[in-house]
């Protein structure tokens, strides 16, 4: 937070496992604080600790693990979209992975007009046959007769891992269709090893969690500068619109000319907007000047925001002024 937008923030930790309780303590300490980031908690407590949560109180609440990656990934899928030519809405998608991150993605993949979504548990395919299903794994129950991942992956124009690593063969790989989307964001060890992956077909964009490969999703693209522009103007919630805001001001900082500075970070190799480089990289000190700005802008479109006056250039200069 300090770092890469100068927000002051402090690290509470909660030794409690109740999630009224969480919502009550939250509650309480949320007169001092302009903004409450939550990390570390499962699905499905975190879906309603959140809303609880922010319906409780009136500055911005947001769950990173969750929307950061949501976020990230977005910005990668339009740019991805750019590129090979594919229409969301004529996508087939595959999550592995129905924790908090992977049912966040697939809602703001929905949102970008992505129709055909399967998404994946530890038992397999989330289809309409399944009982005992959390209403958030409800939502994206389809009917279909695939059960599991090998199934799943035929004909998918993307993959968004967020399971455990080497659950994606090079077999699934090869039947996927063509230019597919391969995200795959286990850590350390991703769900295949991009080397793997482009082993099997040269037409793949991908993206891992790893800062030792392209198209790196990482979270700290997002959630600073977010609350940088929702603090900013006082926002009082964090809407969808300022989420697909952040995801959209992402993805076109990508298609900029990368300044010397940077690629001089990365060992001096050009980047260039291309198949290894949809996202931005996270020590572009251009992110602040350009997430932080759209959301702000979007939280008063939105009428969440406590501050009518607002131009975006003496924004952008003023933010220029903190560093």
């Amino acid at each position: 937070f300090k770092k890469f937008a100068n927000v002051d923030a402090f690290d509470i930790e909660l030794d409690e496992k109740d999630p009224d309780k969480i919502v009550e303590i939250c509650k309480a300490l949320a007169p001092t604080f302009g903004g409450i980031n939550l990390e570390d908690i499962g699905a499905p407590k975190c879906f309603y600790i959140e809303k609880k949560l922010q319906e409780s109180v009136n500055i911005p609440v947001m769950h990173d693990d969750q929307h950061g990656t949501a976020i990230i990934t977005t910005a990668g899928l339009i740019n991805a979209l750019k590129i090979t030519g594919k229409k969301a809405e004529e996508m087939k998608v595959v999550v592995s992975g129905s924790g908090a991150a992977g049912i966040a993605c697939a809602k703001m993949y929905r949102n970008l007009g992505v129709k055909n979504i399967i998404m994946l548990d530890s038992k397999g395919v989330i289809h309409t046959k399944r009982e005992n299903l959390t209403p958030e794994k409800m939502d994206f129950a389809i009917d279909t007769d695939a059960r599991e991942l090998a199934d799943a992956m035929k004909g998918a124009d993307m993959f968004l891992g967020l399971s455990k690593a080497g659950v994606l063969s090079k077999d699934m790989v090869a039947s996927m269709a063509p230019n597919p989307i391969i995200f795959a964001l286990a850590n350390p060890t991703p769900e295949i090893m991009p080397e793997i992956a482009h082993s099997v077909r040269d037409d793949i964009m991908m993206g891992t969690g790893r800062s030792d490969y392209p198209n790196q999703v990482n979270n700290v693209l997002g959630f600073p500068f977010i609350f940088r522009g929702a603090l900013d103007v006082r926002a009082t919630k964090i809407t969808e619109n300022m989420k697909i805001a952040a995801a959209d001001a992402l993805a076109k900082l990508a298609e900029e000319e990368v300044p010397s500075a940077v690629t001089a970070a990365y060992n001096g190799k050009e980047i260039k907007f291309g198949k290894d480089y949809i996202i931005p990289k996270p020590f572009d000190p251009r992110v602040l000047f350009t997430v932080a700005p759209a959301v702000a802008e979007a939280a008063i479109k939105d009428g969440v925001a406590l501050v009518k006056d607002f131009d975006k250039t003496t924004y952008i200069e003023k933010l220029k002024k903190l560093f």
